[in-house]
Order: structure tokens, then C-alpha cells, then sequence
């Protein structure tokens, strides 16, 4: 089956954003991994996208938008903002408390009551935002942590669209959820949607597990591949989608000439040393402290490993405003200088760290040039570093360490090097064993890898989501094939 009207997107962010700029408004990509996701996605619908543009209220910010809306096949439904609501919207709420809850850090939390009210009242903006841009026909696809209470208030207008939730980061367990004082509303909220996705079958348990003791008059029943749950008359399916990356993409331009001129001249400079790469957004849940103590081990340890090992780090900067972030930087820039100072000897710097944002040139000149690709993230919901990595490995010679708690973990665990990110020996051993293997190990591991990565591509993660959206929407025996978003006649787009 085909949509039969648009696909709405609903996310805290639209992929551009205004920002202030040399005495006038100006247009620049937002920051984020969920444009990126979509990108191929909207190549093959319409519709529209709605989320906060940044310095909305300036007077030219619908004709900016309509002017980054050109050649696009979706618009742009701004929703404004004050900075009052941004800071306990965004940086209050979903930051200093969904963030950190859901990623099993509820120490981190700062529960002020005043974080929540503003929650509120932005999710129903949002929510009146999504119906003037609707119709019957169309499909609402609302995103991530920061829109947990829309569906209710989409069902409070009386919307009948058709309307999924996906959850990009982890959910945590009962344990952890029930610190939420707001938890019940959050759930109940969350039923009021049609469709209920997350990235791992844990995270969809541990929902599940939070219904049962949290809402016990919720009703979950097993249905294939899928839970149904009923509450208050409505039915809600949930299901697991784990979201991937644009294979053919990254394969093909990490196997241009331009990127293989580069990664060569890269590893020319390090003198042709093993490459260790980590790649992540400043965030305290990626775990980069850990990894770079259990480098650390690794260099004292084998002593026969210096001069012919070397770590790249390159942290993203991100959320800089907030002191638990500016904390984090110091402490990784700290180690850095403290292992260096240790082991640096001449023509050899143990770690090259770099604090930028990088193109997506730069990026896949890295990936093809390391050997090893390090991921140690304490909690991730999926974690596409991993994934980008395998696609951009054309020569399948790279090695993947990733931690337990990583969602990609779950789909790479049989050709990856799977690791506790608390085990800072563990680690190390496993650099070890990645800088010995054997090269047809290697490239045994890096097949089956690149194998799974370019069968469920974010495509499939679509096509599945929205598919299963619709279907809740119509009797178990009226089940749909898989939407197909791409048409035989296309072909895999270059990147820009």
C-alpha cells in the first residue's frame, strides 16, 4: 500500500533553524541526528515537518522558511517558543530529567515542578501546532522524549489522523521510571497514540514492565511481533524498530576517490599507527572518560603497543549551556593532557583529540582510515556511530568494540567485540585482541557486520514504522505490506 496523504512530521527541532546573525535573521542546519535520519526519507513522500525554528519571532521567519523549503518535498510548521520555555522545556525538562532518567543516571536529575508545567503547556502547542497542517488522510510520526505528552493532547482536540511515537533513546526500567513523580501521566499519555516504537526489544519490555505496575488497568496482550495495549477504549500498538543509517550512502562516497586520497594521507601523518577512533557527542552517557581510562590500562599493560597504536578523539560539541556538559569537557580534556603527558615520546602522541563538528567528509575520512572503532557508551538508545563505521568500512579490514549497552549492540553483538563500558580492563583487552586479530578474522567479522547494517537501512526502519501505524489502526486481519517509500526507478542519492 502507498499513503494515501502526507507523512507530518513532529519533532522538538526542525531540520534548519533561524538564528541571529550579523544584525539579521539567517538560516543555518540544525544540530541532530534525526534530520539526518529522515533525509532519504523525504525523498520519496510529502508532507510536512513541525518543530521550534529557532528565532521564530523575527518578522522574516516564515519567508526564510518558505525560502528553505524550496525543492524540499515537505513545509515547514514553525512552532514559537519564548526563551523562558526553552530553558525549562528543553534544557529543564527533557534535559535535566528525561535525559538523564531514561539513561539509568537518575542522580543527574532535577526534578523542579516548574520544569514539568512548562512541559505541558509546550506539548500542547505543539499538539494544536500538528492539527492546523492536518488532514483524515495524512500520517502524524511524532519524535523522541521531548513530545512524550502530544498524543494526549492531539486526542483532547479530537485529531483522529493516525498517529505513532518513536523513542530514540533508552526507556528505562521500573525501577528507574518510577523516580518520575509525573509518571502515570507520562504513560497514559503515551497510550494515547496509535503506534508506540523503540529501538531494542528492552526497551519495549521495560515499557511494558512500567504499564504493569505504574497503570495496572492498562491491558497488554502479545500479538506476533508486536504488544497491543488497551486502555480507556483505545488500543495502542508497540512494537521494536531499530533505527539505521543510509547504507548505499556512506558505502558509496567512503569509497569515492576523494575520501580514499584522504584517509591514506591521514594515516601518513600518523606514520601509518593503528587508528583506535572515537567519534560522540559530548554527552556524559557515551562514556569518553572510560574509554580513555581504559586506553590508559591498554599503554601500561602492553608496553609493546606504544609507537604502534594511536586514539583519535573527536568530541562533538553539544548542550555547552548546561554546567553538567562543561564538567564533562574539562574532565575529558584533563585525561587527554594526563595520558599524553605519560606516555608522548618523540614522533608518537598517544591521543590526537579534536573538540569540533565535523563535515560529513571529514567523517567518513576518519571511518575508512581507522582500524578500530571504539564505542562505550553507559546507555544508548541506538547509537549510528557504530553502524556509520561498518558502512564506510569498504576494505573490511576495521574491528568494532561496542558496549553491552548500546542499542546497535543487539544487532552487531555476533561480529562485533562486545564490552561492560564499566570494565575499564575489559576494554583494553579487547583494543588488544582487535589490534592482533588475525586479518581474515577481520574481515569475517566486518562482512557479516556490513551484511546486517545494509539489510535493515533506514529505509526498512521507515517503511516498518509507518506500515505498523497504520495497521493499528485497522482489525488484526486488515494487515498492510510494508510501505514502499521507494520506488523501482530511483536510485541512491549522492550526498552533498
Amino acid at each position: 500500500m502507498k499513503l494515501e496523504g502526507r507523512l507530518i512530521v513532529v519533532s522538538n527541532r526542525l531540520p534548519v533553524e533561524i538564528k541571529h546573525r550579523g544584525g539579521g535573521p539567517r538560516l543555518s542546519r540544525s544540530a541532530g541526528g534525526l534530520a539526518t535520519a529522515l533525509d532519504s526519507i523525504w525523498r520519496f513522500t510529502h508532507g510536512s515537518w513541525v518543530g521550534w525554528a529557532g528565532a521564530a519571532d523575527s518578522p522574516n521567519a516564515n519567508e526564510l522558511l518558505k525560502k528553505a523549503a524550496r525543492g524540499r518535498s515537505y513545509g515547514f510548521k514553525p512552532v514559537a517558543l519564548s526563551r523562558d520555555e526553552i530553558s525549562k522545556f528543553y534544557s529543564g525538562f527533557a534535559n535535566e530529567i528525561i535525559w538523564p532518567l531514561f539513561h539509568d543516571m537518575p542522580s543527574r536529575c532535577n526534578f523542579d515542578p516548574e520544569y514539568w508545567e512548562v512541559y505541558q503547556r509546550v506539548n500542547r502547542r505543539f499538539a494544536q501546532a500538528t492539527v492546523d497542517v492536518t488532514n483524515g488522510k495524512d500520517v502524524i510520526w511524532a519524535h523522541d522524549y521531548h513530545l512524550m505528552l502530544m498524543g494526549r493532547y492531539l486526542r483532547e482536540v479530537g485529531n483522529t489522523t493516525p498517529a505513532g511515537f518513536f523513542l530514540h533513546i533508552p526507556f528505562p526500567a521500573p525501577d528507574i521510571f518510577e523516580k518520575l513523580p509525573w509518571r502515570k501521566t507520562i504513560l497514559k499519555s503515551l497510550l494515547q497514540y496509535d503506534m508506540l516504537g523503540f529501538q531494542t526489544d528492552r526497551d519495549r519490555w521495560n515499557f511494558v514492565s512500567c504499564l504493569e505496575r505504574i497503570v495496572p488497568e492498562a491491558h497488554s496482550v502479545r500479538e506476533n511481533q508486536f504488544s497491543s495495549v488497551s486502555l480507556d477504549s483505545h488500543q495502542t500498538r508497540v512494537g521494536t524498530f531499530p533505527i539505521s543509517i543510509a547504507f548505499e550512502e556512506f558505502a558509496n562516497h567512503a569509497a569515492s576517490r576523494d575520501v580514499e586520497e584522504l584517509s591514506r594521507q591521514f594515516r601518513h601523518e600518523l606514520a601509518n599507527k593503528f587508528l583506535v577512533l572515537g567519534v560522540d557527542r559530548l554527552d556524559y552517557t557515551k562514556g569518553i572518560p572510560e574509554r580513555l581510562r581504559a586506553f590508559r590500562i591498554l599503554l601500561r599493560r602492553y608496553p609493546e603497543l606504544r609507537h604502534r597504536v594511536t586514539m583519535l578523539q573527536v568530541v562533538v560539541p553539544s548542550r555547552e549551556e548546561i554546567p553538567n556538559y562543561k564538567e564533562l569537557r574539562r574532565e575529558v580534556e584533563l585525561l587527554v593532557s594526563q595520558i599524553n603527558g605519560e606516555f608522548t615520546e618523540g614522533g608518537w602522541v598517544p591521543i590526537h583529540y579534536m573538540h569540533r563538528n565535523l563535515t560529513r567528509k571529514q567523517l567518513l575520512t576518519y571511518y575508512r582510515a581507522a582500524d578500530i572503532a571504539l564505542v562505550t557508551s553507559l546507555k544508548d538508545g541506538m547509537n549510528l556511530v557504530a553502524k556509520e563505521f561498518c558502512a564506510a568500512q569498504v576494505d573490511e579490514l576495521g574491528v568494532v568494540v561496542i558496549s553491552e549497552f548500546a542499542g546497535a549492540s543487539a544487532e552487531l553483538q555476533h561480529g562485533a567485540l562486545v564490552v561492560n563500558p564499566n570494565d575499564l580492563a575489559g576494554i583494553a583487552e579487547a583494543i588488544h585482541k582487535a589490534c592482533v586479530m588475525p586479518v581474515e578474522e577481520k574481515r569475517s567479522r566486518m562482512r557479516l557486520l556490513r551484511d546486517i547494517v545494509r539489510t535493515y537501512s533506514v529505509q526498512n526502519w521507515a517503511e516498518a514504522f509507518l506500515s505498523a501505524a497504520l495497521d493499528a489502526r485497522v482489525p488484526a486481519t486488515e494487515t498492510h505490506e510494508a510501505i514502499p517509500l521507494k520506488t523501482p526507478e530511483t536510485r541512491e542519492p549522492k550526498i552533498a
